[in-house]
C-alpha cells in the first residue's frame, strides 16, 4: 500500500520531531508529513542523558507547544583556561535575555515534542527501518521494512548519530579525543551557572541542573582516548579526585558521581542535498560539544526548513535552504572546530589564548556578540 506525503522526515529524533511539529505549525496538513523510525519511544522518553538548549531553540519549542519543560535556566557562562589568569563571564542580565540557555534530560525534550507531533496529527511510523529508496524527478520513493511504501515529494535526512558511525563526509576531523559523561554533585555549587574550563587535554564542561534531589552537573570531560580509558576505569573517589585537580575549587570539592560513559569526538560536516533530499542536524554535521552548538544548530536548520517547504515541497525551496543557512552553518562549524583545536594543548599559544579570556571579559561588545552566536547562531 502506497501513502502519498508532501514531506518524508527519516529520523525521529529531537531535530526530526522538531521539524515535524514546525511544518504542521506552518500550515502543512499532520497527514502530510511523515515520520519515520526505527526505534520506538520508550527508550528514547526514559533517556537520562543532560542536554543544553540556547536561549534561540527554547523560543522554537515554545512556538510548537513543547514548552515549557523540565529545565533549569543558565544564567551565567564561565570560561576559564586552566593554569592561566585569563576568563570570561557571559550574563544573562547583560544580555537582556531571561537566560542564556537551559538544561534538561534528553527524555523531557523527546516527550515534549512527541506530545506536539501527536497532537498535529502527524503520521508516525516507528519502530520502521527504510529498506530502500529511490530519487525521481517528482520526489522520492521509500520502502520501509514493513512492506509499506511512502511517495513524497521531498526526503529529509534527519537521523544523526555520534562521530565514526557516519559515511564519509566531505569535511572530516578527529580530533584525538573522548567526551567523558557523567552526572557530578559538588559541596558548594552555584544555582544557574554554567562552566567552560579548558584543559591541556580538552574542554570541560559543567552544566547546572536542579532535581528533586538538589543541584548537580552534567558534565562533558574532553580528554584523550587513553587518559578517557583510565578515568572510566577508576573508582569514584578517584575519578572525582582527578576532576577536582582538572576543573580547581569554584564550586567546592566533587563529592559524587553517576556512572560514567564516553564517546569520540571528531568533526563530520557535508550538508548534503540533491533536488528531492536534504540531511539536518546531525545528519548534516556532527561538531565537538564546546560551546553546546549541536542540537541548537539543528533546530535552526528546522525553522529555515519549515519555513521554506511550508511555501512548497519543491526542489526551489530545496535550493533556497541551503543558500540561507549556509552562513550559520558555517560559522557555527568554524567556531566549534577552532575552539576545539586551539585550547587543547600546552605552550605559549596558551598564555596568549588565556589572556584572550581576559581581554573578552573588558570588551562588552565582543563578549555580546560570542552570547549572541550561542544563543541564537548567525542570522
Amino acid at each position: 500500500m502506497e501513502t502519498t506525503l508532501d514531506v518524508a522526515i527519516c529520523g525521529a529524533g529531537p531535530v526530526g520531531m522538531a521539524l515535524a511539529a514546525l511544518l504542521a505549525r506552518r500550515g502543512m496538513p499532520g497527514a502530510r508529513i511523515g515520520l519515520i523510525d526505527a526505534k520506538g519511544l520508550g527508550a528514547a522518553i526514559t533517556d537520562p542523558r543532560s542536554i543544553a538548549l540556547s536561549y534561540g531553540s527554547r523560543l522554537l519549542l515554545e512556538e510548537i507547544g513543547a514548552w515549557p519543560l523540565p529545565a533549569t535556566a543558565i544564567d551565567q557562562i564561565h570560561v576559564s583556561r586552566r593554569g592561566q589568569f585569563g576568563r570570561s563571564m557571559i550574563d544573562r542580565v547583560e544580555e537582556n535575555v531571561p537566560a542564556l540557555g537551559y538544561v534538561t534530560r534528553y527524555g523531557e525534550l523527546v516527550s515534549a515534542l512527541s506530545f506536539a507531533c501527536e497532537s498535529a496529527g502527524v503520521a508516525i511510523m516507528r519502530p520502521v527501518r527504510i529498506s530502500g529508496q529511490l530519487e525521481h524527478a517528482d520526489g522520492v520513493n521509500l520502502k520501509l521494512d514493513d512492506g509499506r511504501e511512502l511517495e513524497a515529494l521531498v526526503a529529509v535526512q534527519a537521523e544523526g548519530g555520534v562521530f565514526g558511525e557516519q559515511d564519509s563526509r566531505a569535511l572530516t576531523r578527529d580530533y584525538g579525543q573522548s567526551a567523558i559523561i557523567a552526572r557530578v554533585s559538588a559541596s558548594a555549587p552555584i544555582a544557574h551557572r554554567a562552566y567552560e574550563r579548558f584543559t591541556d587535554e580538552g574542554p570541560l564542561a559543567l552544566l547546572p541542573q536542579t532535581g528533586a534531589d538538589g543541584l548537580h552537573y552534567a558534565l562533558v570531560w574532553c580528554v584523550r582516548p587513553d587518559t578517557a580509558a583510565a578515568l572510566l576505569a577508576l573508582g569514584d573517589d578517584a575519578f572525582l579526585a582527578r576532576l577536582g585537580d582538572a576543573f580547581g575549587t569554584r564550586v567546592g570539592r566533587f563529592i559524587a558521581a553517576s556512572p560514567r560513559a564516553s564517546y569520540k569526538l571528531g568533526l563530520n560536516a557535508d550538508p548534503r542535498a540533491t533536488a528531492r533530499m536534504v540531511a539536518i542536524g546531525n545528519a548534516a554535521q556532527t561538531l565537538h560539544p564546546v560551546a553546546g552548538q549541536g542540537l541548537n544548530l539543528g533546530l535552526r536548520d528546522c525553522a529555515v526548513l519549515a519555513r521554506l517547504l511550508a511555501r512548497g515541497a519543491t526542489p526551489e525551496n530545496l535550493a533556497t535552504f541551503a543558500s540561507e543557512r549556509a552562513i550559520d552553518r558555517r560559522l557555527t562549524v568554524g567556531l566549534t572546530d577552532t575552539m576545539a583545536r586551539a585550547f587543547a594543548g600546552v605552550g605559549p599559544a596558551q598564555t596568549l589564548l588565556g589572556l584572550s579570556l581576559g581581554i573578552l571579559d573588558t570588551v562588552a561588545p565582543a563578549r555580546s556578540l560570542l552570547a549572541e552566536l550561542m544563543m541564537f547562531g548567525r542570522r
